[in-house]
């Protein structure tokens, strides 16, 4: 009964208009400046450089884009393979200078505002669930599921925006999730400065690397606590045993918090929004406690691919700045799956789901 109330609840922010975003193959056994050349075949290049254009005028302000283009500009030779690769790559599918797509990328590195939630079932099952929010809506459409190949073999996949070379949502095969969670601390110009100065990663860059590189789920823990990166983040991950779930708290140079399951103690899942989980979110930006009274509501025995689905649908943690919702299991990888959303409903329900929620959780 208590599921069939919540699965009503959920229901007024389903929309008929998400989709699935293409799926698109990138070969890492060719020069990675061609490994990006597919998405001619998906976009037109105008489209390509007016969202370009859209993401970058909107996150940075045109004097500092204008300021920083000789900086960017130098930044490229610190940049490490393939990433420069396949960042000349995609300039020259552009027709642009280096210099926009290298800003490009470290603009998708600010502004994402998202919720991830890794879980475990009765049954010792993980699952992992996020919503990326984004306050750009043209990434609706530039949102794609990568596949990327190596020997003829799906080595690692991920969802990222058409001309990201980053991954902030990702799987390796029966080893792990991963997604990540801007830490919204400093300021993007320091993120550059890091990264030209200190020669550090960009958070993305450290998700793709684990799942290209990491054994398995701890192997890809140590990985992303310890490497130095470019700015704060949250990393999520799941993994493919029971207890196999953690919210990594980043500082730049290292782990600030490891924030494990401990489904023995009746602490099954862990949600994380864009804040540390050991103080009480904004008043403003609620999310976490909305979930977590959804989770519960769903209860353990409950949770599956589809009921963590509904959970990320509920407003407000899906919300008129949701670009994607993906759900994900390592140990059953070929169930990835990511939904493009439209645009929720405004919140003007959530007091009203908040007492029918607490009804159902008594």
């Amino acid at each position: 009964m208590k599921l069939q109330i919540f699965a009503l609840l959920t229901c007024f922010c389903v929309s008929r208009a998400d989709f699935s975003p293409p799926v698109v193959n990138i070969s890492l056994d060719v020069p990675a400046d061609q490994r990006w050349a597919p998405l001619k075949n998906l976009y037109d290049i105008n489209f390509l450089r007016e969202a370009a254009s859209e993401v970058i005028d909107t996150t940075v302000p045109k004097w500092v884009h204008d300021a920083i283009k000789p900086v960017v500009r130098a930044l490229e030779k610190y940049i490490p393979q393939p990433y420069a690769g396949e960042m000349q790559g995609l300039a020259s599918i552009y027709g642009s200078d280096i210099s926009d797509i290298v800003l490009l990328n470290f603009a998708y590195e600010v502004s994402a505002f998202c919720t991830s939630i890794v879980t475990q079932d009765i049954k010792g099952k993980i699952y992992h669930g996020r919503n990326m929010d984004y306050p750009h809506d043209v990434l609706r459409n530039l949102t794609l599921d990568v596949h990327f190949i190596k020997n003829g073999q799906v080595a690692y996949r991920g969802t990222t925006f058409a001309g990201y070379v980053g991954l902030w949502t990702g799987q390796s095969p029966n080893k792990f999730t991963v997604s990540g969670n801007e830490r919204n601390k400093g300021h993007w110009w320091e993120n550059v400065i890091s990264a030209i100065l200190l020669k550090r990663s960009p958070v993305s860059w450290l998700v793709r690397k684990a799942l290209d590189e990491a054994l398995d789920f701890q192997d890809a823990v140590i990985g992303l606590a310890k490497v130095p990166i470019i700015a704060d983040v949250y990393y999520i991950v799941g993994g493919v045993r029971p207890g196999e779930g953690v919210v990594i708290t980043r500082d730049r140079s290292r782990s600030a918090d490891i924030w494990p399951l401990d489904p023995l103690n009746g602490n099954w899942y862990r949600v994380e929004t864009n804040y540390d989980h050991w103080l009480p979110p904004p008043k403003g930006d609620d999310r976490r406690d909305v979930a977590m009274k959804a989770l519960n509501a769903t209860g353990q025995n409950h949770i599956s691919m589809n009921t963590l689905y509904q959970v990320l649908s509920v407003t407000p943690v899906r919300n008129r700045i949701t670009i994607y919702t993906t759900v994900m299991s390592a140990a059953m990888p070929e169930k990835y799956s990511t939904f493009v959303r439209d645009t929720c409903r405004k919140p003007g329900k959530i007091r009203n789901y908040l007492t029918m929620l607490n009804y159902v959780s008594e």
